[in-house]
């Protein structure tokens, strides 16, 4: 038999829960076939086989949790399926594994991503053992959670046109089928539990693993790392102009930056000139690292993604443009990776298109700080020459470690930061 063991998917996972089960015990498996969705640190992964045969035994249930290494799962040939409820929930009976039980020696896996969801401690309705097939007998290529949802609310994928890479159906595609405007999909019925307190009725909600890993890196990094924030008002109407004239230029499919892509940019090309700025501090050490990777906060389904536009420092706007918009797509329809959540080395938040002016972000640890972008207003100032004049404004605040910036350091990067800005043509040099 071939062992299917909990791999480890990110730096940072340390073990990971079985979501549902793709496939029941007795069934036959290709290489490719779906096996299994896990939950990590990071995201959602079902696991496609790298091997053919039978899946002879289940050892994790639904809802477990197993640390990296544990055996969930083994694939051998027909003749050594384990006896147990073969074809019902894809479980046998003695699903737990026996003391004494050690890892394999192999994954039989490979992972694609889905979007982060709270796990459901058993299935109400059997996974299908077969996947959405066309007319034609063509497989419909379509991502887990779509694949979900659809099960879930009797869509029939083989009728849907998919809007992700290569015709892939999607999240969206799915809640574009049962006429929901893009709402969440319907919640598991495991994962809130009502309690009656002297407080009225209390839901008591448990925390996906992404959600979990989210509390507790900010929790360290306030507890850990000395805070300070430095602020500015930018004066973006240069900026505001300039992408003006961007939009009226752009032919039909041209990505056109946005504000926050020009702060991207601008605060890689700071990081460039201020190395410690661009470093992070590790075990009584300071690290400085030779790329600048920007990471973009993005917000998915109650938790905080943040994927890294690499190289940020050597890309031109619209690059990053084109790149910022395509991982923020990938984060909402559950398809980013591990490894484009990884590399960070330091952070943009925005939540000015919330219609917050300023507001102070938690530094996403080891990094040496984090730029929270507030929104762009235009404002009555005071020009040199005394007058009153209308100017859009737009609000900033750095958080910095400042066990390794000191107060000069974070106000010289944020000035550097505010002249890229304010004379964006610096931007496009």
């Amino acid at each position: 038999m071939t062992d299917i063991v909990m791999p480890r998917l990110s730096d940072s996972m340390e073990e990971g829960t079985v979501l549902k089960w793709l496939k029941s015990v007795g069934d036959e498996v290709a290489v490719g076939d779906e096996l299994v969705e896990v939950e990590t640190d990071k995201a959602n992964m079902v696991y496609e086989s790298d091997t053919a045969g039978t899946l002879a035994e289940v050892l994790a249930k639904e809802g477990d949790t197993l640390p990296i290494g544990e055996v969930i799962a083994r694939i051998g040939d027909g003749s050594e399926v384990v006896a147990g409820d073969v074809g019902g929930s894809g479980l046998p009976h003695h699903a737990a594994p026996s003391p004494g039980e050690g890892s394999g020696d192999g994954a039989a896996a490979t992972v694609r991503t889905t979007t982060a969801t709270p796990a459901a401690s058993a299935p109400t309705d059997p996974p299908p053992t077969q996947p959405a097939a066309s007319s034609d007998g063509q497989r419909v290529k379509a991502s887990p959670i779509a694949k979900r949802i659809a099960r879930e609310r009797g869509v029939d994928l083989a009728g849907l046109s998919g809007s992700g890479p290569g015709g892939r159906i999607v999240k969206a595609d799915v809640e574009r089928a049962l006429g929901s405007g893009g709402g969440p999909a319907p919640a598991s019925p495991t994962a809130a539990v009502d309690v009656a307190t002297a407080k009225g009725q209390t839901q008591v909600l448990e925390l996906t693993k992404l959600q979990q890993t989210v509390a507790r890196r900010m929790a360290e990094s306030k507890a850990t790392a000395p805070h300070f924030y430095l602020q500015a008002e930018l004066d973006m109407s240069a900026a505001v102009a300039g992408r003006t004239k961007l939009k009226q230029m752009a032919g039909e499919g041209d990505v056109v930056p946005t504000y926050n892509d020009m702060v991207v940019k601008a605060c890689a090309i700071a990081l460039r000139e201020f190395p410690r700025a661009n470093g992070a501090y590790r075990d009584g050490k300071i690290e400085l690292y030779s790329r600048v990777n920007v990471g973009v906060a993005v917000a998915a389904q109650d938790a905080l993604v943040v994927p890294t536009v690499f190289d940020s420092d050597l890309k031109g706007l619209r690059q990053i443009a084109t790149e910022t918009r395509a991982l923020a797509s990938r984060v909402r329809d559950g398809q980013i990776t591990p490894p484009e959540l990884s590399g960070g080395t330091f952070t943009v938040s925005n939540l000015g298109m919330y219609g917050v002016s300023n507001f102070h972000a938690v530094i996403n640890s080891p990094q040496a700080g984090i730029l929270a972008v507030g929104e762009l207003k235009a404002k009555a100032v005071v020009s040199d020459e005394g007058q009153i004049v209308a100017r859009e404004m737009m609000g900033v605040t750095l958080a910095c470690d400042h066990r390794i910036l000191y107060g000069a350091d974070g106000a010289l990067f944020l000035k550097r930061v505010r002249e890229l800005m304010e004379e964006p043509i610096g931007l496009a040099l």
